[in-house]
C-alpha cells in the first residue's frame, strides 16, 4: 500500500510557526491562575467509558453521539475524555484530595469529540480547566468569573460578554423539567427531531436548541427563574451582588443551561461574536452533586474550561501577539575551525543572559551563506567567530536590521554588550 499518511479528519498538528503563539498563550493564561493560587493536576487521556456515561448523562449528545469509546485488549470499554471535569472529580476522590477540604485545581491538554469539522470546531480541540471543591457560597462562583476576566484583560481582548444564568438545586431542577416535558409535549408536532429525542431524557437542553424555527415556542415556555427555590434565589442574587461591585458587565440568559447533565445552580458562558457560529470562548458552572454520584463524601464544586483554539484565533484578530517570540534574537556565525569555542561561547551568553534566543548556524558553510541564514532567521543580531577573531579572543558583532556597520567586541565584554542591545 503507497501514498502519504494524512491526519485523522479534525485533529490538526500545531505546525512551529503557531506553536509559539499557543505557548504564549497559554503561558499568559497559566500566570492568571497561578496569581489565584489554583493548582496544576494532569489527568490521562483514556478514561473508562463509564465515567463520563454517568457524569456527562447517557442521553446527552457528548455520551450518545459523540464520543471516541473503544473496547480494550481486556474488552474494556475505553473513551478518549470529551470533558475534564469528569476526570479531575474522578481523580480528587481516587487520591483523596476533596472529603473536607478546600481544592482549586487547573489542567491543560487535548479532548475529543466526534463531530463535524467545521471552523472553530475540531475532533481533537484543546482546553484550559478550572475548577474549585469544597466552597457552597456565591464567592467563589464570583471569584471565577473574575479570574477569567483578567484572563481576557492579560489577553487584551475585546466583545467578550457574559451570560449567566441559575439552573437551581437538584429539587427545583426536577419540578421543572416536569413542567418543560408537559410544555413541550403539548407542542410537540412543533419541535425537531433533535428536540423530540431530548423531550423525556434531556428538556432542559430543548430550551438551548439554536433552531430558528423553535425560538417562538421556546421563548413562551415556563421559566426558570419563576420555579426556582428559596436557596437558589438567594445564591443567585448575592453572586450578581459580587459582579455589580466588581464593575462585571454581564446578560441573564434564562435559556443558557449548558450541555451536561451535572450542572446546578450557577451557570455561564462568555461569548463573542468575532469567530461566527462557534462564539463560546469559556463556560462553566456549579456541579454541587457530582462528587457525591460519584462515590464520594458530598462537596461543593464549581468549574469552567476555556477553548484553547478560540483564545487564540481572537488574539490573532486582535493583534495583540508579539510576533518576535518564535524567532532569535541572535544568530551565531562560525567558520569550521571555530565550532569548538563557538558552541562553547553560545552557552556561556545562554548562562549570562537569562531567556536569551541564540541560534548557532549548525552544518557549516561558507561566511556569505551563514550570513543569509542569519538574515532570513529574523535575527537581530549576528555574532561573527572566524579564524582572526579566535586569535584576538574576540567576536565580531553585526546588527542585521540597521545598516550598521560590524564591529569588534572583546568576548569577555560579549554578554554585558549583547544585554545592551536587547534592552
Amino acid at each position: 500500500m503507497s501514498g502519504k499518511i494524512q491526519a485523522i479528519r479534525g485533529m490538526h498538528d500545531i505546525l512551529p510557526d503557531q506553536a509559539h503563539v499557543w505557548r504564549h498563550v497559554e503561558n499568559k493564561v497559566i500566570a492568571v491562575i497561578n496569581s489565584y493560587n489554583y493548582r496544576e493536576i494532569r489527568i490521562p487521556v483514556v478514561e473508562k467509558t463509564e465515567l463520563f456515561a454517568r457524569s456527562i448523562g447517557e442521553h446527552s449528545d457528548i455520551v450518545a453521539k459523540e464520543m471516541y469509546t473503544f473496547a480494550d485488549r481486556n474488552n474494556e470499554s475505553l473513551t478518549l475524555r470529551p470533558e475534564g471535569t469528569a476526570g479531575c472529580v474522578r481523580a480528587g476522590l481516587e487520591h483523596g484530595l476533596l472529603h473536607n477540604q478546600i481544592q482549586k485545581l487547573w489542567y491543560i491538554g487535548p479532548m475529543f469529540r466526534h463531530e463535524r469539522p467545521q471552523k472553530g470546531r475540531q475532533r481533537q480541540f484543546h482546553q484550559i480547566g478550572l475548577e474549585a471543591f469544597g466552597l457552597p457560597g456565591p464567592d467563589i462562583d464570583a471569584e471565577l468569573i473574575m479570574l477569567c476576566t483578567r484572563i481576557w484583560q492579560t489577553l487584551k481582548l475585546g466583545k467578550i460578554t457574559l451570560q449567566l444564568n441559575t439552573l437551581g438545586t437538584a429539587t427545583a431542577r426536577h419540578h421543572y423539567k416536569e413542567l418543560l416535558i408537559e410544555y413541550f409535549s403539548d407542542h410537540k408536532k412543533q419541535l425537531d427531531k433533535d428536540s423530540q429525542n431530548r423531550l423525556l431524557n434531556n428538556p432542559l437542553r430543548i430550551l438551548d436548541s439554536k433552531n430558528p424555527d423553535m425560538q417562538k415556542i421556546i421563548s413562551a415556555a415556563p421559566s426558570i427563574h419563576d420555579h426556582l427555590d428559596a436557596e437558589s434565589l438567594e445564591h443567585f442574587a448575592d453572586l450578581r451582588s459580587i459582579l455589580d461591585a466588581a464593575a462585571i458587565a454581564y446578560t441573564i440568559n434564562p435559556y443558557l443551561v449548558r450541555g451536561l447533565d451535572y450542572y446546578g445552580k450557577t451557570v455561564f458562558e462568555w461569548t463573542t461574536d468575532l469567530l461566527g457560529a462557534q462564539g463560546t470562548v469559556c463556560a462553566g458552572g456549579r456541579y454541587d452533586g457530582l462528587v457525591e454520584h460519584f462515590g464520594g463524601k458530598p462537596s461543593p464544586a464549581i468549574g469552567c474550561a476555556m477553548g484553547l483554539e478560540r483564545l487564540i484565533e481572537l488574539v490573532q484578530l486582535d493583534n495583540t501577539l508579539d510576533d518576535t517570540a518564535g524567532t532569535p534574537q541572535v544568530y551565531l556565525i562560525m567558520a569550521d575551525e571555530a565550532i569548538q569555542t563557538g558552541l562553547k561561547l553560545a552557552e556561556d551568553l545562554r548562562n549570562a543572559v537569562p531567556g536569551l534566543r541564540l541560534m548557532s548556524n549548525n552544518g557549516g558553510g561558507s561566511f556569505k551563506s551563514q550570513f543569509k541564514k542569519a538574515d532570513k532567521s529574523g535575527a537581530l543580531l549576528a555574532i561573527i567567530l572566524g579564524q582572526e577573531e579566535l586569535i584576538n579572543q574576540a567576536v565580531g558583532v553585526k546588527s542585521l536590521r540597521d545598516g550598521t556597520e560590524q564591529t569588534s567586541i572583546p568576548i569577555v565584554k560579549l554578554a554585558e554588550f549583547v544585554k545592551q542591545q536587547l534592552a
